[in-house]
């Protein structure tokens, strides 16, 4: 069955542009021109992925973006922004966006960048349908416990509400606990870039993933920086 992408852009030349190259690269297509179109979509319709455009009318794309994740719609979406701004973009990945990309932009990396956010929600789809109720996959550290194939986490027996890169970005950290991450080796790894990408996403995920296990997000026991080489998951230390 072909995967679904929902394009939401109000630029008609953009649409007409990755429903080709979205067709043409064996995905169905489904497009919105407005924001609330948009949201209603990809609530009524739960398709694979989403491109989302930033400027939209009736409700932008941080709205939109916002929206579905609280409605806990946690489909992968990639953000598209006219403008060269690292604000938009911090702003769009702490809202939930799992990539973005600035317009204009070439089409083969759109392709690129679906195909990446793609492989990783189908991997942890198939690890959720493969679990069994006697034989459950626990890892755990200091107050955090994660289940990767029931795609949950908790802290001090709170589930957190994390977005699938989020939860892609802890499972990472975890099988690598004690090692030092550089964030190449992060985005290479966790978002599947076989290119250049911009390492201030790996940033912005691991703050908003530290806002959800730290007690002391300007302290963190569990995620450390280090500094000139990147991060490192650790055992917190008592007292």
């Amino acid at each position: 069955m072909k995967k679904r992408i929902l394009v939401v852009d109000d630029e008609p030349s953009i649409v007409t542009l990755l429903t080709y190259n979205l067709e043409q690269a064996g995905f169905e297509v489904l497009s919105a021109s407005n924001g609330e179109e948009g949201r209603d979509l990809a609530i009524e319709e739960c398709p694979d992925a989403m491109i989302l455009d930033l400027m939209l009318p009736k409700l932008d794309g941080m709205e939109v973006c916002k929206e579905l994740r609280q409605a806990k719609v946690f489909i992968p979406i990639l953000m598209l922004t006219a403008k060269d701004d690292e604000f938009d973009k911090v702003l769009g990945l702490e809202l939930g966006a799992d990539d973005y990309l600035t317009k204009p932009f070439s089409p083969r990396e759109v392709i690129a960048r679906v195909k990446a956010i793609l492989r990783r929600s189908q991997y942890q789809q198939n690890r959720i349908s493969d679990v069994s109720t006697e034989d459950v996959n626990q890892t755990s550290i200091g107050d955090l416990v994660v289940y990767p194939d029931r795609y949950e986490a908790y802290f001090k027996d709170k589930l957190l509400e994390l977005t699938p890169k989020e939860f892609e970005l802890l499972c990472y950290f975890l099988q690598n606990k004690g090692r030092v991450m550089t964030r190449d080796q992060l985005l290479s790894a966790v978002w599947n870039y076989d290119f250049a990408g911009d390492t201030r996403i790996v940033d912005v995920h691991v703050s908003h993933l530290r806002e959800k296990i730290e007690e002391n997000t300007k302290k963190p026991v569990y995620i450390k920086t280090i500094r000139g080489l990147g991060y490192k998951l650790e055992e917190p230390k008592d007292g």
